[in-house]
């Protein structure tokens, strides 16, 4: 079995920084960190995760908070969940989850994930005496991980442009939260630059809402139309109501979702969307907790990863 002797040895450093590297990888360069686990991956070095806890002080748990209702229907935050467990296997992390908010200090756990976040929970955060990170964009200074959502809806207006509709239209989600500022600013701007006027509509996440406008605004629109969502959920009731006014979809009018992780592809016809990195922002996540964790809180600051738009019979 291979010890902590021979991992110094192959590094040509002491024991006490094979040491370091393991329980406080802070306190070392980058560089001797990458030397050291180089040297563990070769001669396939796993350090105990339990005496790690003990010598750190720490459980080796996580707690994975969600702050909204998670629907079953949708595979979205399994996604996530599953890419954050994926993350935290790497340094053999448990996970935990929760899903009322008085719950998350009771029992201990070395840090949290907090997912669903709004402005109303700020104050929450401010009192949490454990590292956290955000799942989505916050203008607090909290440390996140989310996808670029201001490019994703320049995307998403940009190629209902190029597809020659004349007329784009944003139906957006009606919260005064960052990433939906951040999707309707990257609308915006991309229709600015072709000195194009914005049209907005904001309703509930629900698909039935979506109908409710579309059906109540019908008539205004013209043919050339394209509704640019922002999510699955929203696109899929334009794409219904429009279907039930007797509109031809992709040909006077386009549809393009927000999210791509299921609803856009059993929508008839498949919905053109903005395909979220779930998977890898879940493993993003976990790496991030993780390392704050090893520097004692140390701030992170923020990643964004690029969305893909992924091209179906919604558009032409």
């Amino acid at each position: 079995m291979t010890t902590l002797s021979d991992v110094a040895k192959e590094a040509n450093v002491s024991k006490m920084t094979v040491s370091r590297v393991i329980n406080h990888p802070e306190q070392v360069t980058p560089e001797l960190r990458a030397m050291v686990e180089k040297a563990m991956e070769k001669l396939n070095y796993h350090p105990n995760s339990i005496a790690q806890a003990l010598v750190n002080n720490r459980t080796n748990v996580v707690k994975f908070v969600t702050l909204e209702d998670i629907d079953t229907t949708e595979p979205y935050y399994m996604n996530l969940l599953f890419g954050f467990a994926r993350g935290l296997n790497t340094k053999q992390y448990a996970m935990q989850l929760v899903t009322d908010p008085n719950q998350i200090e009771k029992e201990h756990a070395d840090g949290y994930l907090i997912t669903g976040a709004r402005n109303k929970d700020y104050e929450l955060f401010d009192k949490l005496d454990k590292p956290f990170v955000l799942f989505g964009e916050n203008h607090r200074g909290y440390d996140f991980v989310d996808s670029d959502n201001q490019l994703a809806e320049k995307m998403a207006t940009q190629y209902a442009l190029d597809r020659l509709y004349k007329h784009i239209v944003f139906i957006g989600i009606d919260l005064k939260e960052p990433f939906e500022y951040s999707r309707e600013a990257g609308y915006i701007n991309t229709l600015q630059q072709h000195q194009l006027i914005p049209q907005i509509f904001r309703v509930s996440n629900h698909s039935h809402a979506a109908q409710d406008v579309i059906h109540e605004h019908f008539k205004e629109f013209k043919k050339d139309t394209c509704f640019v969502c922002a999510s699955d959920r929203i696109a899929v009731g334009v794409v219904r109501q429009l279907q039930d006014e007797g509109a031809r979809i992709p040909k006077d009018f386009g549809v393009i979702g927000f999210d791509g992780v299921f609803l856009d592809q059993v929508s008839n016809p498949k919905l053109t969307t903005i395909k979220q990195p779930i998977f890898e922002m879940g493993e993003m996540l976990a790496k991030m907790l993780l390392q704050k964790i090893a520097q004692s809180g140390s701030p992170q600051g923020e990643v964004m990863l690029k969305p893909k738009l992924i091209r179906r019979q919604s558009t032409r």
